[in-house]
């Protein structure tokens, strides 16, 4: 049987709104939402079978984006966290998917993704025993805070890297590591964590800095030139 890949976009927990009354995956980037932009890339992919939107039960945006009813586009309910989010979205797939496919968990406020940094991953994890994301290794100098926010020590980066997102696991052993980390009260920020903690290393894919997270108000103009040096919009 032919392994397959699928998307995950948990966009759940509209609580972190940067200031504004819409929720930051709905903001307007460029005459879209933001996560409108984020899915293009998913939903146009050849390899990918399909993508799970993972929302909260009191969204009242979707609806009125161009993805809602496409036919490679379904709901699942989001959760309180995004591990819950990410599991549901994985329960959504029972009976469509294998649990040898690929999922590939992305952040919907993450839109300007590289069509070639997505083909990257996939092509360097296909044949991979454990998966991976992708991430760009640290250039600054990092510093550990101590009392009164007063410098500790200065970490060495040698090792370092900001994890970013897709992160591409099977579908059956990211649900097990999800399950396992929920079940021992471990409430992981990301996939590649809950897969650590089954004792295995992910591995790491070198993407672009460009792949920002829409976190803060000053985001948005950044994500509309990236988007605009990438000709992704005029």
């Amino acid at each position: 049987m032919t392994t397959r890949l699928w998307a995950i976009l948990p966009a759940a927990g509209v609580g972190r709104r940067m200031g504004s009354a819409v929720p930051k995956q709905y903001l307007e980037l460029a005459g879209r939402t933001v996560i409108e932009h984020t899915l293009d890339l998913f939903v146009s992919h050849e390899r990918i079978a399909g993508v799970v939107v993972a929302l909260g039960a009191e969204d009242g945006y979707w609806d009125a984006t161009a993805y809602a009813g496409h036919p490679r586009v379904r709901r699942a309910p989001g959760g309180a966290e995004r591990c819950h989010s990410v599991l549901n979205a994985l329960a959504s797939l029972e009976g469509q998917a294998d649990a040898d496919d690929w999922v590939l968990v992305h952040d919907a406020a993450r839109p300007c993704l590289r069509p070639d940094d997505l083909d990257r991953l996939i092509d360097s994890l296909l044949d991979d025993a454990v998966g991976g994301l992708l991430g760009i290794p640290v250039r600054d100098t990092m510093k550990r805070a101590g009392a009164g926010e007063r410098i500790d020590t200065t970490v060495d980066r040698s090792s370092l890297w900001h994890a970013y997102t897709p992160q591409m696991f099977r579908l059956g052993l990211l649900r097990r590591a999800l399950q396992e980390a929920l079940e021992a009260g471990d409430l992981v920020t990301d996939d590649a964590s809950a897969i650590e903690r089954l004792g295995l290393a992910p591995r790491l894919i070198e993407g672009h800095a460009d792949n920002i997270k829409i976190t803060r108000a000053e985001d948005l103009p950044l994500a509309h030139f990236y988007l605009q040096r990438q000709g992704r919009i005029s």
